[in-house]
């Protein structure tokens, strides 16, 4: 078998920044195992599956995989999905794509990038004594928030303390499968994140759509404000715009494809 496979750096305007994910189309779905063993030989963060839509709700169904597992949302395979899409139908200025876990989820064209929308997933608070321990920090210095679905959010004073952070990721990966969000004002963006997920098989995620999914609730109700910018810091960095439009999170972000080939399946 001969699976087409494009890998897109992902909020990114330039080659090896942002986010890399493979989205590699499918006539029909394989079975689990063999999709997971695809995303391990692959070893990025995300794999994005793209199978046509037959219910008539969106043109693509979509699924991701880490190296290790599947994933209830993944924002920058969404994004990276529907750069793929669209940049083989100029015609076309959306994209729908029907999840199993995550809802309806559509990309649009931006000017020279991309509107991505995302549920908006708001956290609330409580106590994470143990993730916050593992990140190095205090909690008298933290506000600590939970979403139902995996998602801690760790909130620090400012982006020196975010980039400070050196994680224990073994204690991280212990905590079980998490998306862990570490966030705070930034210097010179609204607001600055890291995130880690080494159950995940990746220790720190270069740039996270779904953690902004959970954060920009937060951030849009502490900030009393709608629309705002974020940095992603981590080695290789991701600027987003983000905007909190009902029950949804509108990210914008640009993708640059930098392989395409064909992966060959025995």
């Amino acid at each position: 078998m001969r699976i087409s496979f494009t890998q897109v750096d992902a909020f990114a305007s330039s080659p090896f920044a942002g986010n890399p994910a493979a989205v590699m189309p499918l006539a029909r779905w394989l079975d689990d195992a063999t999709l997971q063993a695809i995303a391990a030989e692959n070893n990025l963060s995300e794999t994005a599956f793209v199978v046509a839509d037959d219910s008539g709700e969106a043109e693509f169904e979509l699924r991701w995989f880490t190296p290790t597992a599947e994933v209830v949302l993944c924002g920058h395979a969404t994004l990276a999905s529907g750069h793929v899409v669209l940049s083989a139908d100029p015609s076309l200025d959306r994209v729908r794509f029907r999840t199993r876990k995550a809802g309806l989820l559509s990309v649009e064209r931006d000017g020279g990038g991309y509107r991505l929308a995302l549920p908006a997933w708001r956290p609330e608070p409580r106590p994470l004594p143990a993730i916050v321990a593992a990140l190095g920090l205090e909690e008298r210095t933290t506000e600590t928030l939970w979403r139902d679905g995996g998602y801690a959010v760790i909130v620090v004073a400012d982006e020196a303390a975010v980039r400070a952070c050196r994680p224990d990721q073994r204690a991280l990966a212990a905590e079980g499968e998490l998306l862990i969000i570490l966030t705070a004002p930034g210097d010179d963006t609204t607001i600055v994140t890291r995130a880690f997920t080494p159950a995940f098989g990746i220790d720190e995620d270069p740039v996270t759509g779904g953690a902004h999914a959970v954060i920009v609730p937060y951030w849009a109700q502490r900030l009393g404000q709608q629309r705002f910018t974020a940095y992603q810091a981590s080695a290789r960095g991701g600027r987003l715009t983000c905007t909190l439009a009902g029950d949804r999170v509108v990210l914008g972000g640009a993708c640059v494809t930098v392989i395409e080939g064909t992966f060959l399946l025995p």
